[in-house]
């Protein structure tokens, strides 16, 4: 989507001329065919070894994917995807929902179509609640998990770095912290930090865009991370290829940065002990407590370096047990890891554990 700023397209192009060559491969192999035919591809190693599984999830009869960007699920093992909608489709539903053996169940939000970005869901009280970050509308929903509208907000009028420009707000993805504040990543408009209440009121900044450390620039996705003895908030500043750790009250911790394994990490999704980061530029990672990574899954990355070259290939052009362009990642319940990937024809990947 274009800004006043740049197209996400400029981005991954500047992004591109800095890339590095990749010195950590993912271990990858193909498995002998069993009497059902070609088993699916395995990506990973040891404890982190999954049989990579393409196109798991598709939409129903008459809709059509377009750029599959987020992904969550619910206590129910239900799972939500949400996509742009292609140019193609009968349909206009932009939030798909599957059950835990991927059988569809239900869609919503034509509201949503051209803009669904980033999608997460947290209990508060006795229902669960979407938040919808809307790249289109420039704003980010609150609804149930049927759809059903609860609150919109749009750039924080009380936030002065917006009061000349608030056209420059372009939300990608949110994050809950304990307590029940959220926090608003603006990662395609003015690559600020923000803070709200569980009400939605602005509790101000976390972070203002830049290149120093504490300083973002394309705030792409963010977690609180309860792994450790205190929850942190860790940033997937995409723009300055590295992720930045956070307290819950803005003030900065740490920088982690290594091109060479963890290239342009888009989101952050946690279970247990580990860690997901789906990276665009074309695998996903496994990162421990210390965010380094310890697996890379699926590496494709292009020979040229050009993140993104290869969204234009139909499906029978894809690389089998390599990604293209993860844009976001969960573990399921079970412990698998379900992949959506920045793709005009959409790509849903189920990485089983084998």
């Amino acid at each position: 989507m274009a800004t006043n700023k740049q197209t996400r397209r400029s981005f991954l192009t500047t992004c591109s001329a800095a890339a590095v060559a990749t010195t950590f491969s993912s271990a990858f192999y193909l498995r002998a065919s069993d009497k059902s035919g070609a088993r699916p591809p395995v990506v990973g190693s040891g404890a982190h070894t999954y049989e990579c599984v393409h196109d798991w999830l598709t939409p129903p009869a008459g809709l059509v994917w377009g750029d599959t960007h987020g992904l969550c699920q619910d206590e129910q093992g239900n799972i939500y995807v949400g996509h742009t909608v292609h140019k193609s489709s009968m349909r206009g539903e932009a939030i798909v929902v599957f059950d835990e053996k991927g059988r569809f169940l239900r869609a919503f939000g034509e509201g949503f179509r051209g803009g669904a970005h980033g999608l997460k869901l947290r209990r508060e009280g006795k229902d669960e609640f979407l938040y919808h970050c809307d790249i289109n509308r420039c704003r980010v929903v609150k609804t149930t998990l049927a759809g059903e509208e609860m609150w919109v907000h749009g750039y924080p009028r009380e936030d002065a770095s917006y009061a000349d420009r608030p056209i420059d707000f372009v939300p990608t993805n949110v994050a809950f912290a304990p307590n029940g504040d959220f926090y608003v990543g603006d990662g395609y408009g003015s690559n600020h930090m923000l803070r709200y209440s569980l009400s939605g009121k602005f509790l101000g900044e976390i972070a203002r865009p830049g290149h120093d450390d504490g300083e973002l620039d394309n705030p792409h996705g963010q977690w609180v991370d309860p792994r450790g003895e205190t929850p942190l908030l860790v940033v997937a500043d995409r723009g300055n290829r590295r992720i930045q750790t956070f307290t819950l009250q803005g003030n900065h911790l740490k920088t982690i940065k290594d091109e060479a394994r963890l290239r342009m990490p888009c989101n952050f999704h946690t279970q247990g002990e580990w860690m997901v980061c789906p990276d665009l530029d074309s695998q996903v990672c496994i990162l421990d407590r210390e965010y380094n990574v310890v697996v890379q899954l699926g590496d494709g990355k292009a020979e040229n370096g050009d993140v993104g070259s290869r969204r234009s290939q139909t499906r029978s052009q894809f690389t089998a047990g390599k990604f293209i362009t993860p844009h976001d990642a969960i573990f399921l319940h079970n412990g698998d890891i379900l992949v959506a990937e920045w793709l005009p024809i959409g790509r849903i990947t189920l990485l089983r554990k084998a």
